[in-house]
């Protein structure tokens, strides 16, 4: 089946995977969220020990969505995977690290006499869910603003800057896009506390903050949405890569589906937070939950289709990868793709367990009683 089809369908397909992914993963941030809200939405020890035991629970689904979306780029598109991350060497490290130490954070903020107390992990929980959406914001903004790279012929690449991808925090779509990812993960984390959580004090201090960083998140949003449709893009023709005023906004009209699910999506989002915050609904953020899929998804296809780059390079315009350019071989595309077709099963795994976890909702009696909770 798979190894009938073009090379271009295949890399089409593995392109729409890997934003897929991405998209779940953005969606499942509402973990890194709820991370920065320790000691906004919490008023003491015991509320704090409710919110970590609540997002305890899905902590793993964050990091094993992020290695999957990285394995996913370098099984299918390699030469994208080592430019950008051993290129962007310093962004991609210090998202590394404000991962690792969410891992650490989980696993010793309760263990008995731990060296560092539970403030101090809570404190990594923190920087995990700031500084560590943040910079993945900023480095998914490179994807449209371009890196500083080179390639030759035999595809070796180097950065041009010794900032090697630091540099990117300078540029004020990557920062509002970062912001908007950081303030989405706090809203939904929001909203899943409401749904998740049986304290009528945890409840009305979360709704109070969501009110709050809602009108954040549609502040940055609403920026990144303008700045995107008004910038110029990179497109290609062959082996001709060229800047094209509106490309984004072109995208969005070469293909309405995509403005479909966008619209369709930032409708449900809204509708989301409108729910939880005057109609007493729980169920904010399976509504939030489908509607950041649909917009992250959307937004990452229209780097992957209508003949546009997905990585430009500002140090030259020849060296900018495309789906094209930087795949892998076509075996290897149409093998990987009948592993694919196992990801349903996967999702629905994924979903019978959330379920099974959820099926009451958490309270502070039944924290305390548990000797083993985060």
């Amino acid at each position: 089946m798979f190894e009938n089809l073009s090379l271009l369908s295949l890399q089409q397909y593995w392109w729409f995977l890997v934003s897929l992914i991405g998209a779940l993963f953005v969606f499942i941030t509402f973990v890194q969220g709820g991370q920065t809200l320790l000691y906004t939405i919490a008023k003491d020890e015991k509320q704090r020990d409710v919110l970590v035991a609540s997002l305890g629970r899905k902590w793993e689904l964050s990091f094993t969505s992020l290695v999957m979306f990285g394995g996913a780029l370098f099984a299918a598109f390699p030469l994208f995977y080592s430019v950008s991350f051993g290129g962007a060497y310093y962004v991609w490290m210090a998202i590394l690290f404000c991962f690792i130490i969410q891992a650490v954070s989980y696993e010793y903020r309760k263990k008995p006499d731990n060296l560092f107390g539970s403030r101090m992990y809570e404190t990594f929980l923190f920087i995990n869910g700031s500084i560590g959406i943040i910079l993945i914001g900023i480095a998914v903004g490179t994807l449209f603003t371009g890196g500083n790279f080179i390639k030759n012929d035999m595809n070796l690449s180097a950065w041009t800057l010794p900032t090697y991808g630091l540099e990117a925090v300078l540029n004020p779509f990557n920062v509002a896009l970062g912001l908007t990812l950081f303030f989405l993960a706090r809203v939904q984390a929001e909203l899943y506390f409401i749904n998740n959580i049986a304290e009528s004090q945890i409840i009305n201090n979360t709704k109070v903050q969501l009110f709050k960083d809602a009108i954040m998140f549609v502040g940055f949003f609403v920026t990144v949405v303008v700045m995107l449709l008004f910038m110029s893009g990179f497109a290609y023709d062959g082996a001709k890569i060229y800047i094209v005023e509106y490309k984004f906004l072109a995208n969005f009209l070469a293909n309405p589906i995509l403005l479909v699910l966008f619209l369709l999506g930032t409708l449900l989002v809204l509708y989301a937070i409108f729910i939880a915050l005057f109609k007493q609904s729980t169920k904010g953020i399976w509504f939030s939950g489908v509607g950041t899929v649909l917009v992250v998804l959307s937004i990452f296809c229209l780097l992957g289709f209508n003949n546009t780059t997905i990585y430009p390079s500002l140090s030259d315009f020849a060296s900018s990868l495309t789906i094209e350019n930087s795949s892998g071989s076509h075996y290897t595309l149409s093998a990987m793709s009948y592993v694919s077709l196992g990801v349903p099963f996967v999702l629905g795994y994924i979903y019978l367990v959330w379920k099974s976890m959820d099926k009451e909702k958490i309270t502070s009696d039944e924290v305390q009683s548990d000797s083993h909770h985060y």
